[in-house]
């Protein structure tokens, strides 16, 4: 989600496979009802940041697929919340790859947005070569996705957003940390989305609400 300027005319999931830490991450990502509340930072210009609400509402880890909501709040133009809904994808090496191939997004777009996670250094030179296919990330202690908004909830194309673009994403299964940047050829580049979880339960984190970092 985005706003709109001059310049525009405009399932938290884990690996398929079936190791335990996959199946841990997905549990207390599934905790109360396969529903996740998140609040995050988005960073759009320099010196303009809101507030946005994320869950997620369902997860498919044998197809890497997830989906969910993501509310705007405070929005410059709009007179209420915005709500879209988006789908993801898990980036496995299986049903997906780091290669984009969609969203006019070319392999060197990719390569750039995934660069920007520190995470991601030690795979660059596999998935320059191929996208990181066939390549097993079940063990990795980060999980890669890209979430797509599809359409608008609550309002109407006019509301002062645009969903043309994508999230690059990934989520440390240290700490539950999640950190996003948004791509749109015709948007400001490397807009930030930031998540940090909030330890809770009697082990690991629950992963049920964020905070503002």
């Amino acid at each position: 989600m985005n706003r709109k300027d001059a310049a525009a005319n405009k399932k938290l999931t884990c690996p398929t496979s079936t190791s335990v830490r996959d199946r841990k991450v997905a549990e207390d990502a599934c905790e109360s009802g396969g529903e996740l509340d998140a609040f995050a930072r988005l960073r759009l210009q320099k010196d303009e940041a809101w507030k946005v609400n994320v869950r997620i509402q369902g997860i498919d880890l044998e197809n890497g697929y997830l989906c969910g909501t993501m509310e705007a709040l405070n929005v410059p133009l709009a007179d209420t919340p915005v709500v879209t809904f988006w789908e993801g994808e898990l980036v496995d090496g299986n049903n997906f790859t780091f290669f984009t191939r969609k969203w006019e997004a070319t392999p060197e777009d990719d390569i750039r947005h995934w660069s920007k996670f520190p995470s991601f250094a030690p795979l660059l030179s596999q998935v320059e070569a191929d996208g990181g296919k066939n390549m097993d990330l079940s063990n990795y202690p980060y999980i890669f996705m890209r979430w797509k908004e599809q359409y608008f909830v609550n309002v109407g194309i006019d509301c002062g957003l645009t969903i043309a673009g994508f999230y690059y994403v990934c989520f440390s299964c240290s700490d539950g940390s999640i950190n996003g940047f948004y791509y749109d050829p015709n948007s400001s580049p490397f807009q930030k989305l930031e998540l940090k979880c909030i330890p809770g339960g009697c082990s690991g984190y629950t992963f049920s609400s964020y905070q503002l970092l």
